[in-house]
């Protein structure tokens, strides 16, 4: 990893994935986490002020940037809750099968080399009637959106450590063994359009 992805990508994501659209993205879907939590892609912390405390029994946070973590600081401090915090990419969950209630991944999918991969090891660490929630961007419903997304991919993806445009982050999910059982969409306000196409929602392992 060089200086560039190790220190400047991940003070870009902080910026660019803590925008007032966004933030109200995650007070939607966050709060719904419950029990024992894997968050995928903590990043630098951005969903930790919307957590329920009531409902947290500890949070597992797993993300390849231990520098993004190291920016987390404050947000991290003095929680009401126990987290902790594992430096692995999302295709390398380390817990035991059956052993959370909760997956929560907010804006990761499109950045994770093989989700798909990920995915399946969400599933596998899921306890039987377990959720796996999430919200994502991704690929546009309108051709004109999407043959823009298409164009600006490559360019959009070596500048922000890999991000995706375009993945069909719904088909993704349920090719991976999840049944999604809530989804909605809509274009985030004040947000570039090839970038603002927003998924959430729930799914269950099949």
């Amino acid at each position: 990893m060089g200086f560039y992805e190790k220190y400047i990508v991940p003070r870009i994501i902080n910026v660019a994935c803590g925008t007032k659209p966004i933030s109200y993205q995650r007070r939607k879907v966050v709060p719904q986490a419950e029990g024992r939590i894997l968050e995928i892609g903590i990043g630098t912390g951005l969903n930790l002020e919307y957590y329920d405390p009531s409902k947290v029994e500890k949070l597992i946070g797993l993300d390849p940037s231990e520098e993004s973590w190291r920016i987390a600081g404050d947000r991290a401090k003095d929680l009401p809750f126990d987290v902790e915090f594992i430096g692995l990419p999302g295709e390398e969950i380390p817990l035991d099968a059956n052993s959370v209630d909760t997956v929560l991944v907010t804006f990761s999918l499109c950045t994770i080399p093989e989700p798909e991969k990920a995915l399946e090891g969400m599933r596998r660490v899921l306890r039987p009637g377990g959720k796996m929630i999430f919200c994502e961007h991704g690929a546009a419903p309108d051709a004109g959106v999407r043959k823009w997304q298409d164009r600006v991919n490559p360019v959009w993806k070596a500048v922000c450590g890999g991000c995706n445009l375009n993945r069909e982050i719904p088909s993704i999910i349920e090719s991976s063994g999840f049944k999604i059982g809530k989804l909605e969409t809509m274009y985030l306000p004040s947000t570039p359009k090839i970038a603002g196409f927003n998924y959430w929602g729930a799914a269950e392992a099949r």
